[in-house]
């Protein structure tokens, strides 16, 4: 072997240790693979831990904010009813015919026997014309009947005319007596069929619905899909009462005479003193409830019935501080305590909203609210120390 050849296999060899020490490094392509899946790992971890501790949605119950006086303060109780008329009549007419005259109109005030409709009355007029002319024939019969018989009565007490021929002159008058007295009941009759047809107003109240229009048809039964029977409904409204309906776990807590205030949802800054009137007594076995009537102390021409009522039945009555301002309340157990401060959380949507409020004194079971909070406001109760503002939450089933 030569020189020259020994000198390029020595070369060769430096090569080959030059190209393994190059080798032992990774390649530019494996630091991009390494470098991606790095990002991709912490990517996804970072994901997971916003979704766990930031997108995760809290479950939580709420109450809401309302205007509490300081007689509701003694509250023993609270019912939801509804105001219902005790008096109250759908007035329809005794005979059939077409309406002719109707006089009043929703809202409108009737007194007893005041004449609220008329129907069509021709016949029956008519008729009473005809039974007053038949009794004034037999009227007139009798004035010659009478006549008649005074005459045969003297005959016979002087024997001038027989028994037979007295007999025949008395049967005449006592068939005109009977005659009078058959007109006389046509006539009232007759009376009774023309009353019919005026429908009258069973007592003082005040009008609710008006079920029929002049030119229409009624009868005291529905006789066909043409026909109707009340033609209004009419109501006592100094007989309005909040019937509400009581837990049969909490009846034994409420007695005749009770003192009570009524709110209604249409008015809810109006208050209305009332008692308990009746305990109905039998339970509603579906509902579990017993019905309770409560009776109005006040009057107002605002309250209508079947309007939606809420009843507090009170420990004490409610005159002395009854026209003292309503002031907000709501449950201790949705005020916290964040950086020494109190808090309370609004339900905002699916979110809540953190808000600093003041509290004022006890009532009942209840806490005024002096600033922060608005009536009608839903707040989280027992908020949990990790709840926030903008914390998304859902309503517990």
């Amino acid at each position: 072997m030569s020189t020259a050849e020994k000198f390029d296999l020595s070369k060769l060899k430096i090569a080959r240790r030059e190209e393994k020490e190059v080798e032992s490094f990774p390649r530019p392509r494996y630091w991009f693979l390494i470098y991606a899946g790095s990002v991709l790992f912490l990517g996804l971890s970072a994901f997971f831990f916003l979704k766990t501790y930031f997108g995760s949605e809290e479950v939580i119950e709420i109450t809401t904010v309302s205007l509490l006086s300081p007689a509701q303060a003694n509250a023993i109780l609270t019912a939801s009813g509804y105001v219902v008329a005790q008096r109250q009549a759908s007035v329809a007419s005794k005979a059939t015919g077409r309406l002719v005259y109707l006089g009043f109109e929703e809202g409108d005030r009737v007194k007893k026997d005041e004449i609220i409709a008329r129907i069509e009355s021709a016949d029956v007029e008519a008729a009473l014309a005809q039974a007053r002319a038949d009794l004034r024939v037999a009227l007139a019969e009798r004035i010659d009947a009478e006549q008649s018989f005074d005459r045969a009565k003297k005959l016979l007490d002087g024997q001038l005319i027989s028994q037979a021929e007295y007999d025949a002159v008395k049967a005449r008058y006592d068939r005109v007596i009977a005659s009078i007295a058959s007109k006389e009941a046509a006539v009232k009759a007759a009376e009774v069929q023309v009353e019919n047809t005026r429908i009258r107003a069973p007592f003082d109240g005040t009008i609710l619905t008006k079920n029929a229009d002049v030119g229409e048809v009624v009868a005291p039964f529905a006789a066909g899909a043409s026909s109707r029977v009340a033609v209004v409904t009419i109501a006592d409204m100094s007989s309005l009462e909040v019937e509400a309906d009581v837990s049969e776990s909490n009846i034994e807590r409420i007695t005749a005479n009770q003192p009570c205030e009524i709110t209604l949802d249409a008015y809810p800054d109006k208050r209305y003193r009332g008692y308990v009137h009746k305990i109905v007594p039998t339970a509603d076995r579906a509902k579990a409830t017993v019905l309770t009537k409560v009776r109005f102390v006040d009057r107002d021409n605002r309250v209508l019935p079947e309007m939606s009522a809420k009843v507090h039945f009170l420990s004490q009555p409610a005159s002395e501080n009854f026209n003292t301002t309503p002031k907000l309340a709501v449950d201790p157990a949705a005020i916290a305590t964040r950086n020494g401060e109190k808090v309370a959380f609004i339900l905002r949507d699916n979110t809540v909203l953190e808000v600093s409020v003041e509290t004022g004194k006890a009532m009942g079971q209840l806490v005024e609210i002096q600033k922060g909070l608005s009536v009608g406001d839903k707040v989280v109760l027992n908020p949990s120390d990790k709840l926030q503002s903008g914390t998304k939450v859902k309503l517990k089933e």
